[in-house]
Order: C-alpha cells, then sequence, then structure tokens
C-alpha cells in the first residue's frame, strides 16, 4: 500500500450486526482488565491476518484521528 493510498472505511465485512454481538458476547462477565486484553489479542490476531505492517500502520493513523 503506497503512502497515499486511501484506507477503505465503508463496511466491508459481510454481517456487521452478528460481528458485533459476536464480540458484546466474547466480554459478557468479563473484568475490566480481562476485557482490555481479550481486546489486546484480538487486535494482534486481526493485525497478524492482515500482515501488512503498511497497512497496519495506516489503520493506526487513521484511529488516532477519530
Amino acid at each position: 500500500m503506497k503512502p497515499d493510498t486511501p484506507l477503505n472505511t465503508r463496511l466491508h465485512f459481510q454481517d456487521a450486526d452478528a460481528f458485533y454481538e459476536c464480540l458484546l458476547d466474547a466480554h459478557q462477565g468479563l473484568s475490566r482488565e480481562e476485557s482490555e486484553l481479550l481486546n489486546a489479542r484480538l487486535i494482534l490476531l486481526m493485525a497478524n491476518q492482515l500482515g501488512d505492517t503498511a497497512v497496519l500502520r495506516a489503520c493506526v493513523a487513521a484511529a488516532c484521528k477519530t
């Protein structure tokens, strides 16, 4: 990904509501610390699926702007 290539921020996955429900269910009953650890593990697993450092850096930069 070239630095000037914009990220796709439009809805791009199959069922956003089902994913959100799955995410909420995963956090059910967890303490704040456990929830934060789950989020960290999830971020690392998803980053590994992307695998492209340039894309990951662009995602981090975009998230910091919002």
